[in-house]
């Protein structure tokens, strides 16, 4: 679904950024990081080389809705993507669980100010894009019924009604994780059940952000 000569931008947190060289020219060497950015990049690049397709990583380690908001301007609208790809929401649950807790901050994201924002920024970008991709905030954990992984599941439904609503491009990345956890322990790919810890993992979401995009495999044999 991509046209050629395209931007693509995907920004996010810490499973989007991946290491990215924050310094490095956009699309430049060590911009992408190693995770799934930088698997699609290559799929792109490889199979479909004549689109000449400009991808950009602009995932930041640690962002919740309301980080990604303050930035939004420069790393995504002053850019001109053509289409940008959002995964955000995890941190917005995990910091009502770790020690932000104990600290008894008072900054936490609900899910209504988690579906304010997230509304407010596809408002600012729809209209100046070919396309969004909402990717679904997920975690490696089986058990719907632990905590975390409930309250991830809430902020999920916001992510897709949001993007069914406005019509944009939902990807379900946690429902291609539970596949995976049918058969395989979660410690394949990940220690702390939010990020992939290796390519494995990212393989996981490239290959379903790619299939959402109609992504042809066997191109060019």
């Amino acid at each position: 679904m991509l046209e050629k000569n395209s931007k693509l931008i995907f920004i996010g947190d810490s499973v989007t950024d991946c290491g990215r060289d924050y310094d490095a020219e956009p699309a430049g060497w060590g911009s992408l990081g190693n995770g799934y950015a930088n698997l699609v990049n290559a799929a792109l690049t490889a199979l479909y080389p004549e689109y000449r397709i400009m991808v950009i990583n602009k995932g930041v380690n640690g962002n919740d809705i309301l980080k990604l908001s303050a930035r939004w301007q420069k790393d995504v609208l002053d850019l001109n993507p053509d289409y940008v790809s959002v995964l955000i929401g995890v941190n917005d649950v995990w910091r009502h669980f770790d020690n932000a807790v104990f600290q008894q901050r008072d900054d936490l994201v609900d899910l209504a100010l988690y579906r304010q924002k997230y509304q407010d920024l596809i408002d600012q970008t729809k209209p100046q894009v070919k396309q969004m991709m909402i990717m679904s905030p997920a975690m490696f954990e089986p058990n719907r019924q632990n905590p975390m992984r409930a309250q991830v599941d809430q902020y999920r439904q916001v992510a897709e009604e949001l993007a069914h609503k406005n019509g944009l491009l939902y990807i379900d990345t946690q429902k291609a994780i539970d596949h995976f956890l049918e058969t395989t322990s979660s410690y394949i790919l990940t220690q702390d059940r939010v990020h992939p810890g290796d390519y494995k993992g990212h393989m996981l979401m490239a290959n379903t952000w790619l299939n959402a995009i109609d992504f042809d495999w066997k191109r060019g044999q």
